[in-house]
């Protein structure tokens, strides 16, 4: 990296610049991402069938069903990428690997890709909320509300929810349905996703038998789930994360700073497809998964970004409303602190 690039301002321009080169999708690379990630996966299958035809004890069953669930998690990353039309240069190649790895995944190819896009066009606006995103309300809002509201609130944002019923619903019973202001391509996909689900269902039924397709296909969706749900809250929902009004926004800032860096094992990145390094994919939805780390490694010479440790994520789970007076999330303990303030303020001027 020259001295004169170290020392330019972080601009967009600058930026761009600098990233061009790694928003390249490699035919190469993607096709070795989808046999390292898909022959194990379908291994594992195989192996879970066959402890539970030879009628091996349960936990022995489920070893392979466990590792099987962070390899779907791979599978949703090139899933993923196929939506920004980033895994693979050809649009065709992009769009035929997405309806598959959809199928494997449960998720819809265009219905989710257009709500995803959505969510990269308003990620850390306060102004618009509510697209593809995890529900969070500001704490004026939350103060303001009426109570049947705040108690829905507050059980949505509880983890047993999010965490427990939230990936099993998402995953398994709204992504079976089309939604309404959803376009043609939109819900066609929705069709093709459940009819491709139900062929590998009738598939097994006449092979493997029902009940040992849903013993393992079950635990592996809802644990992938359950992971990719964590990830997609934790690089939006952190202490330091960047919200602003539309008229004051930063798309700069609401990619670097509105979307984590989040530090994993070298093991859980590979298996999450380096979407930790979730502030450059925000930074540039087109580079695909496998050039995000070498592209963060770039910009880490002009742009320090702090990293978000594993341990320290887990604090995540204890804040839930944005106060845009200290513009941090916060949590419900200390929005109590701050309507028992404004309560104590009110009663000195009245």
């Amino acid at each position: 990296m020259s001295d004169d690039i170290q020392d330019e301002p972080v601009t967009r321009q600058a930026l761009n610049k600098l990233i061009t080169t790694f928003a390249k999708p490699n035919l190469g690379s993607a096709i070795w991402q989808i046999t390292n990630t898909l022959i194990p996966y379908l291994a594992l299958w195989a192996l879970a069938i066959y402890a539970f035809q030879q009628n091996y004890p349960l936990w022995l069953c489920y070893i392979p069903v466990l590792v099987a669930a962070p390899f779907l998690v791979r599978i949703f990353i090139i899933f993923h990428d196929c939506c920004h039309s980033s895994f693979f240069k050809s649009k065709w190649a992009n769009t035929l690997t997405g309806y598959v790895a959809g199928i494997l995944t449960s998720t819809p190819f265009r219905d989710w890709g257009k709500a995803h896009i959505g969510h990269h066009a308003t990620a850390g606006n306060l102004d618009k909320r509510g697209v593809g995103d995890v529900w969070t309300m500001t704490v004026e809002e939350y103060i303001t509300a009426p109570k049947l509201k705040r108690i829905t609130y507050r059980i949505f944002r509880h983890p047993l929810f999010l965490f427990g019923v939230g990936p099993s619903y998402v995953f398994l019973v709204f992504h079976r349905f089309s939604h309404k202001q959803i376009q043609h391509q939109g819900r066609l996909s929705v069709y093709i996703t459940n009819l491709g689900m139900l062929l590998i269902l009738l598939l097994a039924a006449s092979t493997i038998g029902y009940k040992t397709y849903l013993l393992i296909q079950l635990p592996i969706t809802i644990i992938a789930a359950t992971l990719g749900l964590w990830l997609f809250y934790v690089q939006h929902q952190y202490e330091e994360v960047y919200w602003a009004r539309n008229d004051v926004r930063d798309s700069v800032k609401a990619a670097l700073e509105g979307s984590s860096y989040y530090k994993l094992p070298k093991v859980a990145q590979w298996f999450t497809g380096n979407i930790g390094l979730h502030h450059i994919h925000h930074l540039n939805p087109s580079i695909p998964n496998y050039n995000l780390q070498a592209c963060h490694n770039e910009l880490q010479h002009i742009q320090h970004i702090e990293p978000l440790g594993f341990r320290k994520s887990f604090k995540s789970l204890g804040i839930h409303l944005w106060d845009e007076e200290t513009r941090k999330l916060i949590s419900f303990k200390a929005m109590k602190l701050i309507r028992k303030a404004r309560r104590e303020n009110q009663g000195k001027h009245s």
